[in-house]
């Protein structure tokens, strides 16, 4: 860091296992994606190609290789998937990620239905040769699954053989963990976190609310998602108590004291 400050919280460092940001890129020409690195490399630890943008973006092998040469994995969004799925293009999906040189991918069925035990043998099959994350919960916010559903599904996602489960929450943050209005579904996340280790949990958060609520909740090193590129400094100055909502956050009792004060 550039300064020294006392009371700041220990992050983990590259190469995490938690602590993890994971930044949607939904097309970023490649100078932006360097000048981006070159401020926020430190603090990102997977970068997510939203959606279906990568059958359109230009040069795409050349921005992937930008990433990767500053060691952060890249992994195509599950929506991108599920259409390869959806069309019984499995084997063709899995030759594209050979052709790009991906080591994780995403599945997921938040747009299509799939059987759940199919869902397994695509996670189990996938396993075997890259990380995956495998995303739990619908785009569709009239679909509510109740907790213990949440809870079925990722332990059986994770056994077998996601690295981390992702809890859907789209690009706005408006499904699935939250309520259309962006609150968190806190009885639902409290009651996940008592059966799926918070380490293995990648929290969809877009929104400064809600990466608040989480780090309140479980600390700097919180795991969370679908962060935009330009929310990355900003979302570490947070995690380290250096920004309004978290300013207290980790001082101790005097610093504590003194910023009710004032």
């Amino acid at each position: 860091m550039n300064f020294n400050l006392k009371n700041i919280p220990q992050r983990t460092v590259r190469p995490r296992t938690y602590g993890i940001t994971m930044v949607m890129d939904k097309g970023m020409g490649l100078e932006g994606a360097r000048d981006f690195l070159s401020v926020a490399a430190p603090f990102v630890d997977i970068v997510k190609l939203g959606f279906g943008t990568s059958f359109v973006t230009n040069q795409l092998k050349e921005k992937i290789k930008i990433y990767l040469e500053n060691d952060i994995p890249v992994y195509f969004g599950g929506t991108l998937f599920e259409a390869f799925l959806v069309r019984d293009q499995f084997d063709d999906y899995l030759g594209v990620i050979k052709e790009y040189g991906l080591k994780h991918v995403e599945v997921s069925d938040g747009s299509i239905t799939i059987p759940h035990i199919e869902k397994l043998g695509y996670i189990e099959k996938l396993a075997k040769h890259v990380t995956v994350l495998s995303e739990v919960g619908s785009k569709d916010a009239t679909h509510i699954m109740p907790p213990y559903k949440w809870i079925e599904l990722m332990k059986a996602e994770l056994e077998a053989g996601s690295t981390y489960v992702i809890a859907e929450a789209r690009e706005a943050g408006n499904v699935g963990i939250y309520r259309g209005s962006g609150e968190v579904r806190e009885g639902l996340v409290q009651e996940i976190l008592t059966q799926i280790p918070y380490e293995k949990i990648i929290w969809e958060a877009p929104q400064k609310a809600q990466q608040v609520y989480f780090m309140e909740l479980l600390g700097a090193n919180v795991n969370l998602g679908n962060l935009a590129p330009a929310e990355v400094i900003p979302l570490e100055a947070t995690r380290v108590g250096l920004r309004g909502d978290t300013f207290d956050l980790f001082l101790d009792d005097v610093g504590k004291k003194r910023a009710n004060h004032s």
